[in-house]
């Protein structure tokens, strides 16, 4: 049996694990950081845009209107004007550790992205999340007291009591199950975006925690509200490829195959509406003229400008034979970001005592029915300061009581937050060797497309109850699969992308109005 201890357990390696992980070390915790794959692979690496803060406080009051506008009507106001309050104590501490924001000038460039009313996006380059993933990988690598497992992938969440008190862990490469336990648990991994057949997400995307949460009986809030990147480049050998918003903020214009351009006819801001518009719109174009893609065309700019702006677009459009400062860059809409998930507190505190939730995984309020641009990344760097503040003080709390019960010596203070022995540890009696494999490619392929073509951009309640009824078909095969055989990475997240499918058809079934991401053409208020 392969049984671990720490005082807090993270799963997910992204900027909301690595700055939560950074936070506890500096107060003395025992972490355990689980990565899916190698610590670097996460969305925060492939985040090309930038980060959002209101530096200048003259603008804060303008960014909260924008995130509310946003958010269309559904973002809890004291959780945005919280965390955009903090959000330029997180670029100071993000610039402490070593990011390098773009200058000119000697002054910070700031950009615009889409819904935004002012430049207030920092970046690096267009390449901001390899250069946040950087810093923050270098020092908790560094730092002694967090321990890293890569290639490890959470199973499900142990709670006895009503307590969350650990983890089962697959060892990828060894096909070991490990129980973890832990004072607190703290999910952070990320996205879901891998339940549609089209996405910008790394193939690692696939809703593990929110699954694990729902699986352990967690709120689970505003799953129907998936947003679409309306530019994803369209090419077969560009996975999961996305063009920056920034492109759009820096001018770039999106137009039909003739060259003449459309979203006028859709939002005032046109090129720079928020992204559950623009995709839509060129949802509506491309079903109208039966197109497979629209373009987005930025060569109007000099192109020394471009190259400039976007030295890794750049060049990786030329990869695909596309030369971005003299034609127009194919694209097509893909699901993107998920606004809904674990529901959350502004101290990122689930409804399990002793489980947290942060960035993408997590549904704190902030972007209500829609997610202003960037201001993902800064949500996650807030939220886990916030969680790490908190699981400091409960479990010094916690630990007080103990000893002065007698239960932990003094000098556990600060390093010891065990819970003491009586978790089950992982049991595969009874299970075999997996066979037949392609029972489980078959059915994540089915999943995808059915999300894609039932639960996508534009949904209907024949949709919708079709979606269902398949569904609840291929979990039951899933289930059966699951308790026959023994776990792998594949199974594991064949089982995550059906549970989070099916929440994502159940928020979207009870929704009876159109608002932000979610748009049905059956509901009958306008839109």
């Amino acid at each position: 049996m392969h049984y671990y201890n720490c005082d807090v357990l993270v799963i997910g390696s992204g900027i909301a694990g690595l700055s939560c992980a950074y936070k506890l070390s500096q107060s003395g915790f025992k972490v355990l950081v689980v990565a899916k794959e190698s610590i670097r692979e996460t969305a925060t690496h492939y985040a090309q845009g930038g980060i959002a803060a209101a530096t200048d406080k003259n603008d804060l009051s303008s960014h909260i209107q924008d995130t509310l506008k946003a958010g269309d009507g559904l973002c809890d106001r004291s959780v945005v004007e919280t965390i955009l309050n903090l959000a330029p104590q997180v670029i100071k501490e993000l610039i402490e550790i070593g990011v390098h924001f773009s200058q000119e000038n000697g002054k910070y460039h700031l950009t615009r992205e889409g819904g935004h009313s002012s430049r207030r996006v920092f970046h690096y380059e267009d390449v901001t999340g390899l250069e946040i993933q950087r810093a923050l990988t270098l020092h908790i690598k560094l730092h002694p007291s967090v321990e890293i497992w890569e290639n490890h992938m959470a199973i499900d969440l142990i709670v006895q009591n009503n307590q969350c008190r650990g983890a089962y862990v697959l060892d990828i490469k060894t096909s070991e199950v490990k129980t973890i336990e832990a004072k607190a648990c703290v999910l952070a991994t990320g996205g879901a975006g891998k339940v549609y057949l089209f996405t910008s997400n790394p193939d690692m995307a696939t809703g593990d925690g929110v699954a694990m949460a729902a699986r352990r009986g967690a709120i689970i809030k505003n799953m129907e509200f998936f947003q679409f990147h309306p530019t994803c480049l369209y090419n077969p050998k560009a996975k999961s490829f996305l063009i920056s918003e920034a492109v759009r903020g820096e001018g770039g214009q999106l137009i039909l195959s003739n060259g003449s351009s459309f979203m006028e006819k859709y939002h005032p801001l046109k090129s720079l509406a928020p992204r559950d518009v623009v995709a839509r719109a060129i949802d509506s174009e491309m079903k109208a003229s039966g197109a497979d893609c629209v373009y987005l065309d930025i060569s109007r700019k000099p192109a020394s400008t471009i190259k400039k702006m976007f030295p890794h677009l750049y060049k990786k459009c030329l990869e695909f034979g596309f030369d971005m400062t003299k034609e127009p860059i194919a694209v097509v809409p893909a699901a993107h970001y998920s606004c809904g998930g674990v529901a959350t507190d502004l101290r990122a505190r689930t409804s399990i005592p002793g489980l947290y939730a942060i960035g993408e995984v997590a549904c704190t309020g902030l972007h209500g029915a829609n997610r202003l641009a960037s201001n993902s990344l800064m949500e996650a760097a807030v939220m886990a300061d916030l969680a790490s503040v908190d699981i400091v003080s409960s479990c010094h709390s916690e630990l007080l009581r103990q000893r002065l019960s007698g239960q932990v010596p003094a000098k556990n203070l600060k390093t010891s937050c065990s819970l003491g022995e009586g978790i089950p540890l992982w049991n595969e009696d009874n299970t075999q060797n997996p066979l037949e494999k392609v029972r489980v490619s078959h059915a994540w392929d089915e999943i995808r497309r059915l999300m894609w073509n039932y639960v996508g951009i534009v949904r209907s309640d024949k949709r919708l109850e079709l979606a269902h009824e398949r569904l609840r078909i291929i979990q039951d095969e899933i289930q059966q699969y699951y308790w026959q055989y023994k776990v792998t990475k594949d199974s594991l997240e064949l089982r995550n992308i059906a549970t989070v499918a099916a929440l994502i058809i159940e928020s979207s079934r009870q929704r009876k109005e159109n608002c932000g991401l979610h748009y049905n053409i059956d509901n009958a208020c306008e839109y």
